[in-house]
């Protein structure tokens, strides 16, 4: 079934939904001659560096998607035919070489094109995709050997791969599926969001150059300089695309499906955090503050709701203080709603949506706005409010924790899986009782639980396991790896080849 214009529309809609108010703005900033620079912490003003481009090589970046697609599908050919997996791990570890030389400058770059989220927590989150996407070493054969002979199975590429990326993780995505993508022996063409496409454009451009360094192909990671509604819909209907991957809301994820190919979809989260009354209040607080507060909330694994038992509320608001967090009071708490989320009205009542000016920005910015002083330096509010409150209930990507108090365990866990609207995304307990955690974790069914600490160990990060910022719950492949974005192929020798025994 070929994908409709209607869904095309979905797609970018999903795509474009965090646009920023000062995009037309970025756009045409965007077309100037960049300038070459090296960038230290703390400087100003950013100009997006430029990597030289020579008539034959443009380093991946292309005037249109069709070039895009035809330069990535011509590399993929050369790359599947002519490098082993010794060579797909050489030009992988050069990527992540490079990147860890230019990991500041990627930071303040997305930082300063984007004007969303923490300089220093970008740092953070490109490290971890740097140095924990891993690459061929999640490819294993199996070989299954037996009276009649033996079978091989093995990981084979896709080939050219579409991928959509969003604008809250915009390189940090883009380095993570490379090293996936091509530890699979893929090639990768990316669609990237407009409000970051300059800092995409120098990601893709610094993971070319690294790759023909190394030996590789050019082009096995592409992008179009001006991504928009035709560049998507040529990229999901172009029959050279093999598989496309959508990172974003469940909205794209629906559409991408539609296509007829092959997708990974990773949608939406609004994860919920039970805090029981056996818990380590402290080291809950410590914990949720770090994961709510990290780049301003912009992960779709971060904690945006807590529900705790009315008997460990105050430990946790007052160790919640504490660790930094600014209490809103009832009148502070309807300014700041009416400051970061608008509403319309339905025949049901008001129906709430964020106000997209506000996404990533920081708490101590909120707190300036409603005429709260001096706390610039604030990094997450939160405020008491019922189960049914819009910042309950919304997936806010904002540092505003909302926290409800439930009378027991059972009124927790029905409250926080409304709150998680079936996305089967990221949740998270905080308890010492086995039985309580391995209920929530059963009733919630998430791609990712995490006990006892900020969801963000689920991923890696100061926990055990494999990053990624591609998470995968609606199509099922979870924390994807190079694995995901393979093909399984058999090759079997009858009649009792190769058996010697």
């Amino acid at each position: 079934m070929d994908i409709q214009s209607t869904d095309v529309e979905r797609i970018v809609q999903q795509v474009l939904k965090n646009i920023l108010p000062d995009t037309e703005k970025m756009q045409k900033e965007s077309k100037e001659e960049p300038v070459v620079k090296t960038y230290r912490p703390g400087e100003a003003v950013i100009a997006p560096p430029s990597l030289p481009v020579s008539k034959k090589a443009s380093y991946g970046l292309f005037d249109s998607m069709e070039e895009a697609i035809e330069a990535a599908f011509e590399a993929q050919k050369v790359y599947a035919g002519q490098f082993q997996l010794k060579d797909r791990e050489r030009l992988i570890q050069k990527i992540r070489e490079t990147a860890k030389a230019n990991v500041t400058i990627l930071a303040k770059m997305v930082r300063e094109e984007t004007n969303i989220g923490r300089y220093e927590d970008k740092i953070q989150k490109h490290l971890l995709v740097i140095e924990k996407t891993p690459g061929i070493e999640c490819l294993k054969t199996e070989a299954l050997s037996g009276d009649d002979g033996l079978t091989v199975i093995e990981h084979a590429p896709f080939g050219l791969i579409g991928a959509i990326t969003p604008v809250t993780n915009p390189t940090e995505t883009i380095i993570n599926n490379v090293i996936s993508m091509i530890a699979g022996g893929n090639a990768v063409v990316f669609n990237v969001h407009p409000s970051a496409k300059a800092c995409c454009a120098y990601c893709v451009q610094m993971i070319n150059k690294a790759i023909e360094e190394a030996g590789g192909p050019s082009n096995l990671a592409t992008m179009v300089k001006e991504p928009s509604l035709e560049t998507v819909k040529v990229l999901c209907e172009n029959d050279k695309i093999k598989l496309l991957v959508g990172t974003g809301g469940m909205p794209m994820v629906r559409a991408l499906l539609r296509s007829g190919k092959k997708v990974i979809g990773a949608g939406a989260g609004n994860p919920p955090v039970i805090v029981d009354e056996t818990a380590d209040i402290k080291r809950a607080a410590q914990q949720i503050f770090l994961g709510a507060s990290f780049d301003n909330n912009l992960l779709c694994l971060a904690e945006k709701e807590v529900f705790v038992i009315e008997s460990a509320a105050t430990d946790l608001i007052y160790n919640l203080i504490n660790e930094g967090a600014y209490l809103l009071n009832n009148e502070q708490l309807d300014k700041i709603m009416n400051l970061v989320l608008t509403y319309e009205e339905t025949p049901k009542g008001k129906e709430y949506h964020v106000n997209k000016k506000w996404v990533g920005q920081d708490a101590g910015r909120m707190l300036e706005a409603i005429g709260v002083a001096g706390k610039l330096e604030c990094k997450l509010l939160i405020c008491e409010v019922t189960h049914n409150h819009p910042f309950v209930l919304i997936e806010q990507l904002m540092p505003v924790l909302p926290i409800v108090k439930c009378r027991h365990l059972d009124e927790a866990i029905e409250y926080a899986l409304i709150a998680e609207h079936g996305n089967r995304h990221t949740a998270s307990m905080f308890s010492r009782n086995i039985d309580h955690l391995t209920r929530f974790a059963r009733a919630v069914e998430t791609t990712i639980f995490v006990k006892n600490a900020a969801t963000l160990a689920g991923v890696g990060f100061e926990g055990e396991g494999h990053s990624t910022m591609t998470i995968a719950g609606p199509t099922g492949e979870g924390i994807t790896n190079a694995v995901s974005f393979t093909r399984q192929r058999r090759c079997t020798l009858a009649d009792g080849g190769f058996r010697i025994i």
